[in-house]
């Protein structure tokens, strides 16, 4: 399998639903927080448009199947417990989510865009939660659970004071490696960043939060899924969750769900 992709976020949101609807798979589904434990993986597809057609050729792909000009790709998909504030920290089962899900090459941010649940995972009333909330808090998680990684031994580097371009960047790639991070996404981050390489030991800690940032967007792109579109104040939210600076798409998973099935 060629890509990994997470479904992320927290509890209660419809990501096994979601996941369900995306492979086939059946997975236990139900209205509590943490009904996933282990995560599930599956296979689903992307629908792209295949040169088969406009250059009047024979496709016989390898990777993939091509069915009259669209081809459907496989992705590997990995569905873990939902994430609630501090996972990072430890909190519900956040190291065992966030171990599993930093791996992946891209990422797919379920949430409830009818804000009918809290950030606990908890079921409210529609409305009462501002999903916006959701994608603050799951950038936090991420960035500080990648930035406890980074500040492992950080003082050994940074107490150097002038460290070179090379060097720092080696290390980055060496502590970042094992999450799917390479070195190509660690420097343009560092590009983009402007950070000074001339004293490392200055950097503060909002400078190292914005560096991990970087990195994170530019290694592992994510798309928000407004779930549960279906629902009363969903509409709306959908136009506020466009103000986030990711890719929004409307959703209802439980609906995809029921048509795949039937």
């Amino acid at each position: 399998m060629g890509r990994l992709v997470g479904i992320v976020g927290k509890p209660n949101v419809g990501k096994s639903t979601y996941f369900s609807a995306a492979t086939m798979i059946s997975v236990p589904i139900a209205a509590y927080p943490f009904t996933t434990i282990r995560p599930n993986r599956g296979v689903g597809y992307v629908r792209v448009d295949c040169v088969c057609k406009e250059f009047d050729v024979r496709d016989e792909p390898v990777n993939s199947v091509c069915q009259d000009g669209a081809r459907l790709v496989p992705v590997e998909l990995v569905d873990c417990a939902g994430l609630v504030p501090d996972a990072w920290q430890g909190r519900g089962l956040g190291n065992q989510f966030l171990d599993e899900i930093m791996t992946a090459d891209a990422l797919i941010h379920v949430i409830d865009a009818s804000g009918g649940t809290n950030l606990e995972g908890k079921i409210c009333a529609p409305g009462t939660h501002d999903p916006l909330e959701d994608v603050e808090f799951l950038d936090k998680e991420l960035d500080m659970w990648l930035v406890r990684i980074f500040k492992k031994d950080w003082e050994k580097i940074s107490h150097k004071g002038k460290v070179s371009r090379d060097d720092l960047i080696k290390d980055l790639v060496e502590r970042l490696s094992g999450l799917a991070i390479g070195r190509g996404s660690i420097e343009r981050a560092l590009k983009e960043s402007g950070l000074s390489l001339d004293r490392v030991d200055s950097w503060s800690d909002s400078d190292l939060i914005n560096l991990i940032h970087k990195i994170r967007l530019i290694s592992k792109p994510m798309v928000i899924v407004a779930n549960k579109i279906d629902l009363s104040k969903a509409r709306e939210n959908l136009a506020r969750l466009s103000a986030s600076p990711y890719r929004v798409l409307a959703c209802s998973a439980e609906a995809e769900l029921a048509l795949a099935i039937n």
